[in-house]
């Protein structure tokens, strides 16, 4: 009983404490020696790993650009041919050059939203990919940029992890669902498949998460609807 006022304490102060902005947030606490949080280690690592690695292999995935590459740890169990990683945050960024500056098949770039200008599709790769990102762009004109870029960058895929539902801001995560969004804005990108967490969110926050993955695909008369890989990833 008392653990679970504490809880509904703890939230309510979060709630109504003053968030510095996405940007802000993120590489103050990088900059404090935080990192890309419990999503990016253990298990639920593990699994992402797997699944990323099994869906290259599997559509042919030649290259990837990542919105939000975070410290790098998670990158370093994946097997992108090719990867450009792009972070709000300068020391996210520099962590993962430092990391990887011997590693020919990665580039790394300072992402600013306002700044972000591609007409050319030079920022472009076979899949674009969004890892336990959405629900920490808490302004309405973030969210809104972000998909675009998102969905500009991809030739052919887009893979998004997140919890696909409506939710109040509680601090730095404020819950948003992507598929509406994309409906009403991307109608030619189709969901291809739902891969979910089989790691159900339960008492243990660092391996246990409520968050599943999305895999966009470009619409194609060529492709029937519904049709493609079905491969489960546990």
């Amino acid at each position: 009983m008392f653990n679970r006022i504490l809880a509904q304490y703890v939230r309510l102060k979060l709630r109504f404490r003053r968030f510095p902005g996405s940007r802000n947030y993120w590489e103050s606490r990088y900059q404090k020696g935080g990192n890309s949080g419990h999503g990016s280690y253990n298990q639920l690592a593990g699994f992402k790993s797997k699944v990323m690695n099994a869906l290259v292999t599997e559509l042919g995935i030649a290259s990837v650009i990542e919105f939000g590459c975070g410290d790098g740890n998670q990158l370093r169990t994946m097997h992108y041919p090719r990867f450009i990683g792009l972070d709000v945050s300068p020391t996210a960024v520099q962590l993962c050059i430092e990391q990887f500056k011997q590693d020919r098949t990665k580039s790394f770039f300072l992402y600013a939203p306002e700044e972000f200008h591609d007409p050319l599709g030079v920022m472009q790769a076979d899949m674009s990919i969004s890892l336990d990102v959405l629900y920490h762009l808490i302004e309405d004109h973030v969210f809104a940029r972000y998909m675009q870029h998102l969905f500009a960058a991809a030739k052919r895929y887009v893979v998004i992890y997140a919890r696909d539902v409506d939710d109040t801001q509680l601090y730095h995560v404020r819950y948003r669902s992507h598929s509406a969004h994309i409906a009403q804005h991307y109608p030619e990108w189709e969901l291809l498949r739902h891969i979910p967490s089989p790691f159900t969110f339960d008492r243990d926050p660092m391996n246990t998460s409520n968050v599943d993955f999305y895999l966009y695909r470009r619409r194609s008369k060529m492709l029937r609807p519904g049709a493609g890989p079905t491969h489960t990833y546990r």
